[in-house]
């Protein structure tokens, strides 16, 4: 997708910042620079100042990788070469700033990149019959991990009253504290004046949520223009028709850049102790009070973590919330040491496969 700019673009307009320049100068300044839009099978569109190019990987830096981490992202910064008309060769990937990450759906112990090189995260939620607190402290752990800045936008708020809306926000901001909430309305245009005001020239937002919520809707209405497909409302749901399939990197008009995502089923949690302790910073400073160091806050006797949800100190569906995710992030631990010890297995037998190849080969001469 084209982006017409009356100004010539440059690179920070892009995201553009002296870490990379420094990075190109000292490792990379035989090539050219952009920056991965979007991603279809191993194949990228990367948009640079003046053109964006149908990019494919070089074979060394394919044949060299040991993981999904080391192609390239939605939202990285990469080293490019033109070899034909619109068509680019990609050479190395740039250090990522951040990287928005979850657990691959359906793969154990494996991580998926949502986006990377990302300053802000919109977690949208519809304040409808979707509207669910446990999911936005996971969006907002994921965030909290990623060193992301977090920003909540509940969306659709013509479906409800006032009063409904403000007993919503009150059940939020007791369980979700220090982070800005947006109310906004496609219908109306309620919040998208303020929405607007924050998005910041040369900035990366990323946008998180469940299909349907009006992710792709509120991009066009911040953008002005149609810039994503959407299909109507549903009538006995009351919900968007969500229709985007890949993420894509938005180079807004007004300045600011915003990557959609495909809605998301599940939120695993990979390992990420900083950040529940950051989204549960309330449990993880009484947590210091328990009798015991190694306590699981689940049964122990002198556990100050019980005890104030016992007070009401801590809401209990965050507790449980809290609890749960832990949990995930134990099990995705003992996952990535299973897969590791059994990929180390393969390697052994291939290795011992090969040498008895070799040997049957040589005794044959």
């Amino acid at each position: 997708m084209e982006v017409k700019i009356k100004n010539k673009m440059i690179l920070e307009d892009l995201g553009y910042n002296t870490n990379f320049e420094n990075y190109f100068n000292e490792n990379l300044s035989s090539f050219d620079i952009g920056r991965v839009i979007s991603e279809h099978r191993e194949r990228y569109i990367v948009k640079t100042t003046e053109n964006e190019f149908d990019a494919e990987i070089i074979g060394n830096l394919r044949f060299s990788a040991t993981d999904r981490y080391d192609f390239p992202a939605v939202g990285d910064w990469v080293a490019i070469s033109e070899f034909e008309e619109n068509k680019a060769i990609i050479h190395a990937i740039f250090p990522r700033k951040t990287i928005l990450e979850r657990q691959a759906v359906g793969k154990s112990g494996e991580k998926q990149i949502i986006a990377t090189n990302i300053d802000y995260a919109f977690i949208v939620q519809a304040i409808d019959n979707d509207f669910n607190i446990n999911r936005i402290e996971r969006y907002l752990t994921i965030c909290n991990a990623s060193k992301v800045e977090p920003i909540i936008i509940l969306s659709k708020i013509d479906l409800i009253g006032k009063q409904d809306l403000d007993g919503i926000l009150e059940k939020l901001q007791k369980r979700v504290k220090n982070i800005s909430i947006i109310t906004v309305s496609s219908e109306t245009q309620d919040g998208y004046k303020e929405l607007k005001s924050i998005i910041k020239k040369g900035k990366t937002y990323c946008l998180l949520g469940s299909s349907g919520v009006g992710k792709s809707t509120l991009l066009n209405n911040i953008s002005g223009k149609e810039l994503m497909k959407t299909n109507s409302i549903s009538l006995s749901s009351k919900k968007g028709r969500h229709i985007t399939t890949h993420r894509e990197l938005i180079v807004l008009e007004t300045g600011g850049i915003i990557i959609d995502n495909p809605g998301m089923r599940e939120v695993g949690i990979v390992d990420i102790s900083s950040g529940l302790e950051i989204t549960y910073d309330e449990i993880t400073e009484l947590s210091q009070n328990c009798r015991f160091k190694d306590c699981s806050h689940i049964h122990e006797k002198g556990c100050a973590i019980i005890e104030a949800v016992e007070n009401g100190i801590i809401d209990k569906a965050s507790y449980e919330n809290y609890l749960k995710m832990e949990r995930e992030k134990k099990h995705f631990a003992s996952s990535v040491v299973e897969k590791r010890q059994k990929d180390k297995d393969f390697g052994k037998m291939y290795k011992n496969f090969k040498k008895l190849k070799q040997k049957n080969k040589n005794s044959k001469m």
